[in-house]
């Protein structure tokens, strides 16, 4: 285990690789693409006129910064700890997931690419990208696991508004996992004028650091706001992980900070079954799937587990390779919320403090709800609100009333 003296942001090495975790496992047809796009993005982050435009689109499009807002009726009703919400739920498209898409566009009309393709999950990346797609004047095509399509369909409507093409993915479990294959193959096919959006802190390298660093807007103005609004840093910081893109989003700018403590919350869907569940860490093992080595959920012969969660976008069987690296350092501690106290959470931030957050986001808010009680009423909680949760009504109203909502 690594002193407190460690620098935590010197990661990734010029190979991508995070400790042992990360690098480039891809095709010999992306490498070019990826060398390509790693080369433009090291030039892009020295460049001042790419992060003017950038810091612009962030503020009068996106709308940054968000607030972070104290929750005092619902710190009072637990007990404890104050806690603090990061709003990315009001950002445009309603959800963190935009943050990396800006940024990820303007590399794209560096690059001189006519297409956009990205993978989806809950559907808010696939709203982010279509977005910024549709800004840019550039055809985009969504990848989407079909059981997906079906448990988000407001959101697949919102993106065939906004001119995206849609295409649901039958294969295999039809989730997330699908999708990024589907996209993968698609990105091989037309790599010349196609750049993939890749949605969280994962795949091979630039793209976990890259995304980690269009989401590091998070942590940055959440350290500067809790300054302002106590004086002090919080004790804790709480995000929930599927890849992990708005959890490392929030920690990395306080990684340095020994005192403040950090947990990823993962799916622990009907609880750390096999295949009914997505916490990569309850039992994972080390292993490579679509582009990265990393921490993942398989079986002895090496085969990819099914998993499962009430929350499309954290029904992954993979973790990004820097939460893996933070895990093995023990500078950030990784645990689990099943369906169940998601949902309890879910509905707890809304009927008190008027908030109805994604079910992602409510993985967070259940730890939240589990260890505020236990900590000193002077203690701060930092939980980030990753997305709200308009697009998961159907499916709350599913497993909570029992009532098929039709939109």
């Amino acid at each position: 285990m690594t002193t407190a003296a460690t620098d935590f942001t010197t990661q990734p090495d010029a190979h991508g690789h995070f400790g042992q975790y990360g690098g480039m496992f891809v095709p010999e047809t992306l490498m070019a693409a990826l060398t390509e796009l790693s080369d433009e993005y090291a030039r892009a982050r020295k460049d001042p006129t790419f992060q003017a435009e950038l810091d612009d689109l962030l503020a009068n499009y996106v709308g940054r910064p968000t607030p972070l807002y104290f929750a005092k009726r619902w710190s009072e009703e637990l007990g404890g700890a104050k806690i603090y919400l990061k709003r990315e739920d009001l950002l445009h498209t309603g959800a963190h997931k935009i943050n990396n898409a800006v940024g990820q566009i303007l590399l794209a009309k560096r690059l001189g690419k006519t297409r956009i393709i990205a993978e989806t999950g809950a559907g808010q990346h696939g709203v982010a990208t279509a977005t910024v797609a549709a800004r840019a004047g550039l055809e985009c095509v969504i990848y989407m696991g079909k059981v997906d399509t079906e448990r988000q369909a407001l959101n697949v409507a919102r993106m065939r508004f906004l001119g995206a093409e849609v295409r649901g993915v039958s294969a295999g479990q039809a989730t997330l996992k699908e999708a990024v294959n589907e996209a993968m193959r698609d990105w091989v096919t037309n790599v010349r004028h196609t750049h993939y959006i890749l949605g969280t802190a994962y795949g091979a390298h630039p793209y976990p650091m890259m995304v980690r660093d269009f989401h590091r807007v998070i942590g940055l103005e959440a350290r500067r706001q809790i300054l302002e609004h106590e004086g002090r840093l919080p004790q804790l910081l709480i995000a929930c992980v599927g890849g992990g893109s708005n959890a490392i989003g929030l920690f990395h700018p306080f990684l340095n900070d020994a005192d403040v403590r950090m947990v990823g919350v993962e799916a622990g869907g009907e609880g750390i079954i096999p295949e009914r569940h997505a916490a990569r860490f309850q039992g994972g093992r080390l292993g490579v799937l679509q582009g990265a080595k990393t921490w993942l959920l398989a079986n002895e012969d090496g085969q990819i587990e099914l998993t499962h969660s009430v929350s499309a976008g954290l029904d992954y069987a993979a973790v990004g390779p820097e939460h893996a690296w933070l895990h093995d350092q023990g500078r950030a501690d990784y645990t689990y919320a099943t369906d169940d106290e998601a949902l309890a959470a879910f509905q707890s931030l809304a009927k008190i403090e008027g908030i109805i957050p994604a079910l992602e986001s409510s993985h967070a808010l259940a730890h939240a709800m589990k260890v505020a009680p236990g900590m000193a009423k002077d203690d701060l909680i930092i939980v980030n609100v990753s997305g709200r949760g308009d697009k998961d009504v159907a499916q709350a109203a599913r497993f909570v009333f029992g009532e098929e909502l039709k939109f």
